[in-house]
């Protein structure tokens, strides 16, 4: 009875998955990826005022102000995450976040 069982062919694209507990975490998964997504905004805004001499205060500003808020939303989704996938991309966008909030204090971001 060779065809009487069926069984799942595997695909060949990996699922990712931000919920390896098998629960739902909506608002965390958004956190997370929002705290990821607004790091990289900020390290690439700390990145432009290193190597553009002519960059402005207005992009200082924003490194920082960006750097900050991801910083504290990072900070408290750390705090209540509930899985590692969740927890590497927190921890990946607050390194970001660090990065361009302490490259936009350098450019004189909050103090003028």
């Amino acid at each position: 009875m060779a065809g009487t069982v069926r069984t799942r062919r595997q695909s060949r694209i990996p699922r990712v998955s931000l919920n390896s507990d098998g629960q739902p975490h909506p608002l965390l998964n958004a956190s997370s990826v929002f705290t990821l997504i607004i790091g990289l905004v900020s390290f690439t805004l700390g990145m432009v005022l290193v190597n553009v001499s002519n960059a402005g205060h207005g992009t200082a500003i924003a490194a920082a102000v960006t750097g900050l808020v991801g910083l504290l939303v990072g900070l408290y989704t750390q705090m209540v995450s509930a899985t590692r996938e969740q927890r590497i991309l927190i921890v990946t966008g607050m390194i970001g976040c660090f990065v361009g909030l302490a490259l936009g204090l350098a450019h004189g971001g909050f103090g003028g």
